[in-house]
Parts: C-alpha cells; sequence; structure tokens
C-alpha cells in the first residue's frame, strides 16, 4: 500500500517545514509488527505553484492514499487540488488532516470531496485507517475521523496521546535533513493549558503533554550537528513548567552557542533567572500581548495585570534578552481607541519588534461560535479576517491596519528599538502619535496603503531619514534633528553589521607575510562607513538619546565611523577623516599604498592602520 502526503507551504522560509507529514511517516515506519506494509512518500509545495501540475505530479505517483496537511494558508488550494485529482479518479482514497481540518470538518467536507478527515492527532488515526484497508475492513466508525454522511457530519473522537514517548522522532529519523541548514520547527510539546478564546490550541482538554528530556537532548544534538542555523521551538507555552523551561535552556545553552532560537513565552511566568537564561543565548521571545485592556483581554479568556507585565518585561530588558510583542485588533468590545492605547503601552516597553493582526474570526474557536450573535463581521473563508464589529468599524479598521504597517515598516524593520521612544520625546509627542504621523506621510507619499514586504532594509532608513527631515521642520526643532539623525543612521548600521557574514580575517603569521601597502584591497562587504554630526561615541556613551540634553551639551563636531561585525560582536571605530577616506578609496583594484599617497598619508601610519583594517575585518586582500 502506498501512502502519498503532500504538504503544500504558505512561502519560502524558515519554517517550512513537512512537520506533520514526517511525524506521519515516522510512526508509519515505526509501528510494531504486525502490520499493514505501507510505503510513505512525501511531497512540498508552495502556495501560488500551479495546481496542474502539482496534480499531475500526485497522479505520478500512483498511490492508494493521498493525503493533505490543511492549514489556513493552503486550505484553498488543497481543496482545488482535490476536485481536480477526484475528477481523473473518482475511486482515490484521499484524506486530509492539520489544523483546519480539526476546526471545521463540516465545512472542509462541504467544501471538497475528501473521503475523510483525520481530527485531532492523526498518527494513531492514520495507521488503523491504513491496517483496516490491508484487511479490506469499512472505515465507519474509525476513531479520529470524520465524514459526511447524507449531508450530515458523522465525526468519532479519538482520545489524544497521552505519552509521547511513543511517537518516533522525525528528526532523529532522518526525515528532515534537508531542511535543517536552512531552519527547523522543533516540536517540545503539544497542546496549551489556557483557553484564550480566539485561538484554536487551547481547545478541548487544555492538556498540555511533553517529550522527554532525553529524547529533546537527542534530537538537539542531532540538529546542531547537522548544522541547524536556527530553530523555531514549537511550544505556545514554552515556560508554564518553569524547571523544565530552564533545564531545557541550559542545554541549549551548553549544546547550542551561536545558534538563533525562537521562543514563545507567557509573560507571567517569566522570572529573573529565565530571563538571564534567555540572555546568555543567541535568541528572541515573542509574548502574546494581544491586547493591553484587561477589559477587552477578560473578554476573550485572558487575564491582564499591567503592573505584573510591565515589571516582567522589564527583567528580559534588565538581562538584555531580545522579545517582541503580539498585537491583535478588533477582538470583541475592543475599539481604536484602546488598541491606540495598548499600542502606546507597548512601545513604551521597548520591545525589539511587534507583530500586529487584525483578529481571525476562526472556526472551531470560542469567537467563532459566537461570531453571529455579537456581530463580528469577517471573511468567510481563509484568513477569516475580521472586517468590522460593533465597536470596531470598518473606517477604524483601515486606520489600525495603517497603524500595523507603520509600526512594521518604521519601528519593527527600521530596528528603532534603542531610539523611537526618545525621538518620540524630543518630539513631544506619544510613541503611537509618531507611528501614526508616519503612516499618514506614507500614505501621501505613496499615494497608497503600503506593506513592509514592499521595501528594503536601506530603503526604509532613508524613508525614516526623510520622514523625520521633514516633522521636525515642521515642528520647528530642526535643532535636535542632527542629533535624531545620528540614531537612526547608527542603529541602520549595526542591524546591518548584525546581520552580516564578516570575512575570515589573516591569522598572525600570515598578517606578517603580507605588505598591505602593496596589495589591492578591498573594503568587506559587512563594513559599512558612515559620518555622524556629532561623535557617535560620545551619542552611544550617553544611553537612551535624550536630543535636547545632546543638543546642549555635545558638540557637533562631526566623525566618522566604521561599523562592522567582528570577535563575535558589531564593532564601532570611530576614525579620523584620512583613514575613513582611505577605507572608502579601497576599491578591489588600487593598492593601498596607492590610495594611501593620493590622500597624502604616511607610508607608516597607513601601513599600520591598514594592519588593523585586515586583521580586524574591515578589509579583504584581493
Amino acid at each position: 500500500m502506498h501512502l502519498h502526503l503532500v504538504t503544500i507551504h504558505a512561502m519560502p522560509s524558515a519554517q517550512a517545514v513537512p512537520l506533520a507529514a514526517a511525524f506521519l511517516k515516522a510512526y508509519l515506519d515505526g509501528r510494531p509488527e504486525p502490520k499493514a506494509a505501507v510505503t510513505v512518500t512525501a511531497a512540498e509545495y508552495f502556495c501560488g505553484a500551479s495546481l496542474e501540475q502539482i496534480s499531475q505530479e500526485i497522479v505520478a505517483q500512483q498511490a492508494d492514499i493521498v493525503g493533505f496537511p490543511v492549514y489556513l494558508w493552503n486550505r484553498s488550494e488543497c481543496c482545488a487540488l482535490v476536485h481536480l485529482l477526484r475528477k481523473q479518479f473518482p475511486a482515490l482514497l484521499i484524506v486530509a488532516g492539520g489544523p483546519e481540518a480539526t476546526a471545521d470538518p463540516a465545512g472542509l467536507l462541504q467544501q471538497a470531496p475528501f473521503n475523510l478527515l483525520a481530527v485531532g492527532e492523526g498518527e494513531q488515526t492514520l495507521a488503523e485507517l491504513v491496517d483496516r484497508l490491508e484487511r479490506g475492513e469499512s472505515l465507519e466508525g474509525l476513531p479520529g475521523t470524520a465524514r459526511l454522511v447524507a449531508g450530515e457530519l458523522r465525526q468519532v473522537p479519538r482520545p489524544k496521546i497521552e505519552d509521547l514517548a511513543q511517537l518516533p522522532s522525525p528528526y532523529l529519523a532522518g526525515l528532515l535533513d534537508e531542511h535543517i541548514s536552512n531552519g527547523m520547527v522543533w516540536q517540545l510539546s503539544r497542546g496549551c493549558p489556557y483557553a484564550c478564546e480566539f485561538c484554536y490550541d487551547g481547545m478541548g482538554d487544555r492538556k498540555v503533554r511533553r517529550y522527554p528530556l532525553e529524547r529533546l537532548e537527542a534530537e538537539l544534538d542531532y540538529l546542531m550537528a547537522r548544522g541547524a542555523a536556527q530553530v523555531f521551538a514549537l511550544d505556545s507555552t514554552f515556560n508554564t513548567d518553569k524547571k523544565r523551561a530552564k533545564s531545557l535552556l541550559r542545554l541549549i545553552r551548553d549544546r547550542a552557542p551561536g545558534v538563533h532560537f525562537h521562543f514563545e513565552v507567557r509573560h507571567e511566568l517569566l522570572d529573573k533567572e529565565q530571563a538571564e537564561l534567555f540572555a546568555e543565548l543567541t535568541c528572541s521571545l515573542q509574548i502574546g500581548l494581544q491586547s493591553a485592556d484587561p477589559a477587552v483581554a477578560g473578554g476573550v479568556g485572558r487575564t491582564f495585570d499591567r503592573e505584573d507585565f510591565m515589571h516582567k518585561v522589564m527583567l528580559l530588558n534588565d538581562s538584555g534578552a531580545t522579545f517582541g510583542f503580539d498585537l491583535i485588533y478588533g477582538l470583541p468590545n475592543d475599539t481604536l481607541a484602546r488598541f491606540r492605547e495598548g499600542l502606546n503601552f507597548a512601545l513604551s516597553l521597548y520591545p525589539n519588534h511587534l507583530d500586529i493582526f487584525p483578529l481571525s474570526v476562526l472556526p472551531g474557536t470560542a469567537v467563532g461560535n459566537k461570531a453571529a450573535s455579537i456581530a463580528l463581521k469577517h471573511l468567510p473563508g481563509p484568513p477569516y479576517t475580521l472586517q468590522e464589529s460593533p465597536t470596531f468599524p470598518l473606517a477604524d479598521m483601515a486606520v489600525a491596519r495603517r497603524l500595523g504597517a507603520a509600526s512594521d515598516i518604521f519601528y519593527s524593520r527600521g530596528k528603532a528599538v534603542a531610539w523611537f521612544n526618545g525621538v518620540a520625546r524630543g518630539l513631544k509627542l506619544q510613541p503611537v502619535e509618531l507611528l501614526e504621523r508616519f503612516g499618514d506621510w506614507l500614505l501621501a507619499r505613496q499615494g497608497r496603503q503600503c506593506d513592509e514586504a514592499e521595501f528594503d532594509d536601506a530603503t526604509i532608513w532613508q524613508l525614516q531619514r526623510e520622514f523625520l527631515t521633514q516633522l521636525f521642520t515642521e515642528r520647528k526643532l530642526q535643532k535636535l534633528l542632527p542629533a535624531a539623525l545620528d540614531c537612526v543612521d547608527y542603529h541602520y548600521a549595526y542591524g546591518v553589521a548584525l546581520m552580516a557574514v564578516p570575512p575570515v580575517p589573516p591569522s598572525d603569521d600570515e598578517l606578517l607575510r603580507l605588505d598591505p601597502l602593496k596589495l589591492p584591497l578591498r573594503r568587506a562587504a559587512s563594513l559599512t562607513l558612515l559620518p555622524f554630526h556629532y561623535e557617535i561615541l560620545d551619542i552611544l556613551e550617553s544611553g537612551e538619546p535624550d536630543l535636547p540634553w545632546i543638543a546642549k551639551h555635545l558638540k557637533q563636531s562631526g566623525s566618522w565611523a566604521a561599523i562592522y561585525p567582528a570577535h563575535g560582536e558589531v564593532c564601532t571605530e570611530s576614525l579620523i577623516r584620512p583613514y575613513y577616506r582611505l577605507l572608502e578609496g579601497l576599491d578591489g583594484k588600487q593598492l593601498g599604498g596607492q590610495v594611501a599617497a593620493k590622500l597624502r598619508i604616511p607610508a607608516d601610519d597607513a601601513l599600520e592602520f591598514l594592519q588593523f583594517a585586515l586583521a580586524e575585518g574591515m578589509v579583504t586582500a584581493g
């Protein structure tokens, strides 16, 4: 028997990993005897690919069963494929699973002619399905499935797998090896203990089941040995079990130094030790703030204590951990004013990034079930986006969307966390007002609503400079503008250096044998050279930018800086202008000595500086 699993990813990314298919294959391959012999193959595609081509490739597999993990982003493609396949092969057994099948079985079965759906965890259900087919038995009454019979939904529940240790590891089985170098989604647990009414994760028994730490240790070693560069921890409440979370963080610290990890955490459960452990890793945390209004939060099954939230987030700030917030606008009883106030609160806490979304009225959730009764108007299909509500009319939704886009572009992509609040204070604006002004300015400039994906980082940097120049001028605060631009420029360059891969510098012995004056030297791609109005090191040493203080106490003497990655950190060298121009002139064609001579830099001085630049990875030979 041949089972073919087809995964359709939203887009190419480090998180585009066929996790469901891998878990299903690992379970079917690893079952003890006796079992039905089944060959499991898998294929991956991306949304937007030719459905005709995908259909042809599925047909070429000549499988007995075709299965689709169905998610919010691929539901329409999966359903269209099923219609294509059904026309060609009416008797083909086609099944689906995944979040959409579990949350909305009736709707999915009405949308496309699947034979049945695997509802909930699919490993045991699919194994029993295969065994029944092998024995020639009916699939009627198969636990964990849903099907339409005479237009009516028939669903047979299956208990969740209590002991996750019985599930073979798809990582250790090598089923995801080809994805590891690009990025990996690492499943640490299943389930969620919370009952947020807009989310499907906590529906059902609200239990969290976890994999044994010994297994996770083996998986981590496996991923590191195969060059994982970034790992997304699949655990919606990573720190629910504090002791276990700290053990994992220490394990990651010791076994995976330098590898970037992404965690989702609950702020209520953070403590000082966790914050310090997170800060020791190369990682980012995502915190589901969602709404900073206690009444709105309470209306969807959440609690919110503003003082406690601020205290826990300041633990992260004090430790130096990198974190961001999720915010949702349009929750029941939310208003534009409440959302604005919540965004203002979030910005005041210095998150490294903000992810802002309109409410998705997901089927199967408490909000989805009561949407009609509380007059939530939303898209009937994926992504089920709220269009308007009694408290959040259509016009206000458009304003909130513009605010979200402004935050994406100006704040998150603009790497503004270090200077944003200081600049807002210099302009005598609330943080949210600064974003609103940018959103309005960008709309007027572009003539339409823009999305952050339309701009590269360098363009966003120039948009920031152009907007701030205009705003400081309009508010007659031109004397503060040079300090503001210095902050914007420096942190753009810092962000470039942080993401850049530095060249491998020559060893000490190699450096002694090199004469950079007689070599064609080239600036490293990881090096950024920028002029500043003030001495940039004075700006950095002053802490969070206080623009009036800088304008009053520091002199606009000008400085020229080299910003680059080296020694595992971002380095900033304030240079005298001749050395700055020397680095500018190194284009890989002229000899180092020739460029120095044109600038009238003494040969001995040029030699010493260029040796330093080579050792630091600011320049490369050849």
